[in-house]
């Protein structure tokens, strides 16, 4: 799986692009389908906000965490990243086991 960072008013140091491996690697031993994640840093007074974008299964899965510091916003991004993935697996598995529908029958009918 290829990982890119950018960063926004932010120098990607090693120990960052460290952090994003480990966290994501996880990830791509759950979903080996993922080729690429892109990932920006965003720095604002106070605030660290992290973007994370995906392709899985033909859908584009995003999303986004802020903190005042950058490891734990790189750790909440992870945890909300591996739930958007198992939340669209369930969804194509869904699709998969159509539900069986009892049709209505006139044969009953209430007084």
């Amino acid at each position: 799986m290829k990982i890119r960072i950018s960063g926004h008013h932010v120098e990607i140091t090693e120990g960052i692009k460290q952090s994003i491996e480990n966290k994501f690697a996880k990830i791509s031993k759950h979903y080996p389908s993922i080729m690429a994640i892109d990932s920006t840093i965003t720095v604002e007074p106070h605030q660290q906000k992290l973007e994370v974008t995906t392709h899985y299964e033909g859908t584009k899965v995003t999303v986004n965490a802020s903190d005042k510091q950058l490891y734990a916003a790189i750790a909440k991004v992870a945890k909300k990243l591996q739930v958007a993935l198992a939340r669209r697996k369930g969804v194509l598995s869904a699709k998969l086991n159509e539900k069986y529908v009892v049709k209505q029958s006139n044969l009953y009918q209430p007084a």
